[in-house]
């Protein structure tokens, strides 16, 4: 009856037999009956193509669409409207890995180039061709971390890194041996002193920081990689792409490793995906990076071609001994971050940062103004920032909603607040208004 189902009686028997039970109620019988399913299944029956697009666009509109002043990781860019057509053709839609280089030339290339503006953007010698998000990313960089430390274990994270960021590091650490420290936060920054105190006690593979930090701060890193480096220790900085256009970049400030999400390069939030991690480093570490790297080369007729330059034997051949073994990469949102990189520019990326943090600065100003609202650390931040609320928080969130306001994001005993080139000097004016009943 059902063609599709690949598993005939006897392959079932089989493997019944070697699970040593007589049927599928032996093989489930460890579970409690008291959680066992004994309904009906709501599933649908069969639907043309019409009936089926009916039932998703039904499904999609119940999801209330708000003006969004939320960050903490994922911000409400603006998407060149060509962007969303060219990425829709077929050679684009269904990139995967371009093992064959003879019939991949158009996906190597474009790789490349997201290679070259994501290491011009970082301010570091190498790129891979992509991770899956910045999270992920940052555990990438953990372990890189830890198998060139060799016998080092320890990771030291900053007190102000994103918690969600956290949780995957702790993730990926529990099932690989590494051990995380969490540094204190001191008045909503990294100490130096801290960190360099903590060095002190040995052991530790890399220290990783956040830029801007989860409370919005532009924190100041003068000191950190001397620090590192003097403890034969890497030094890792987790920035968010966008704001490296005008911030000084990891390289300046003697990272070893960037990562990050690309998302802010014109992705669409989509409800939370997908989205693409960077991961760029120096020359250095290129035989511990995972993933893979694209290289330019010529062909037998002198002609400018592109293949697979590098990827590490071990991800392949000795498991084992791999720092990671992903294989795969975001291609077609490598894409996407390569061509609003082509098609904003230097100078365009620069002003959709400057018109983030002035919208930013402005509504904070704003807010301040109400009475209602305090800045929780007097630091220079940048397109985000985190603010107390002398009532309760939770109903003027509610309000926000009702308005038809994504207003921040719930934070401790406040709000964090995001900005970018996309929201309008009325809708910030409506925001406080809400904020000031």
């Amino acid at each position: 009856m059902f063609k599709y189902f690949p598993h005939t009686d006897d392959d079932l028997q089989a493997m019944l037999a070697k699970a040593g039970v007589k049927d599928l109620d032996g093989l489930y019988a460890q579970i409690p009956d008291s959680i066992r399913f004994k309904g009906d299944y709501e599933l649908p029956w069969s639907m043309c193509e019409l009936e089926v697009r009916q039932v998703f666009e039904k499904l999609g509109s119940e999801n209330k669409q708000l003006t969004c002043f939320a960050g903490m990781g994922v911000y409400d860019h603006y998407t060149p409207s060509v962007i969303p057509n060219l990425l829709q053709r077929s050679e684009f839609l269904t990139s995967y890995t371009p093992y064959q280089a003879e019939i991949s030339q158009g996906t190597l290339h474009y790789i490349f180039e997201y290679q070259s503006m994501m290491a011009e953007l970082t301010g570091m010698d190498i790129s891979n061709a992509s991770m899956y998000d910045g999270t992920t990313a940052a555990a990438e960089a953990m372990m890189m971390a830890v198998a060139a430390g060799k016998k080092q274990n320890k990771i030291l994270v900053g007190g102000c890194n994103n918690s969600l960021t956290l949780e995957v590091l702790k993730t990926y650490a529990l099932h690989h041996g590494i051990e995380i420290e969490i540094l204190p936060i001191r008045d909503g920054v990294t100490s130096l002193d801290d960190v360099k105190a903590k060095l002190a006690e040995g052991g530790f593979a890399g220290v990783m920081v956040q830029q801007p930090n989860v409370f919005g701060i532009v924190e100041d890193f003068t000191g950190f990689a001397d620090a590192c480096h003097e403890n034969k220790t890497l030094f890792i900085i987790d920035s968010v792409a966008s704001d490296l256009a005008v911030l000084k970049t990891p390289g300046e400030w003697g990272a070893d490793i960037a990562v990050g999400d690309g998302q802010s390069l014109g992705i669409p939030m989509q409800f939370g995906g997908p989205y693409v991690g960077y991961m760029c480093c120096t020359e250095k570490l290129i035989r511990k990076m995972p993933g893979r790297i694209v290289g330019m080369t010529k062909d037998n007729r002198d002609q400018r071609c592109f293949v697979l330059t590098l990827q590490a034997r071990e991800q392949h051949i000795r498991r084992q001994k791999a720092t990671s073994n992903i294989c795969s990469n975001q291609s077609l949102m490598a894409l996407f971050v390569t061509m609003y990189c082509s098609l904003m520019g230097k100078q365009g990326l620069k002003e959709a940062a400057e018109l983030s943090y002035a919208g930013a600065h402005y509504l904070c100003d704003e807010l301040l103004k109400t009475g209602r609202f305090s800045l929780v650390y007097d630091k220079p931040f940048f397109n985000e920032f985190y603010v107390k609320y002398d009532g309760d928080a939770n109903t003027l969130y509610q309000r926000f909603i009702e308005a038809g306001f994504l207003g921040g994001i719930r934070f401790q005993d406040g709000f964090l607040f995001a900005v970018t080139e996309k929201r309008t000097k009325e809708e910030i004016d409506n925001l406080v208004k809400i904020a000031a009943l």
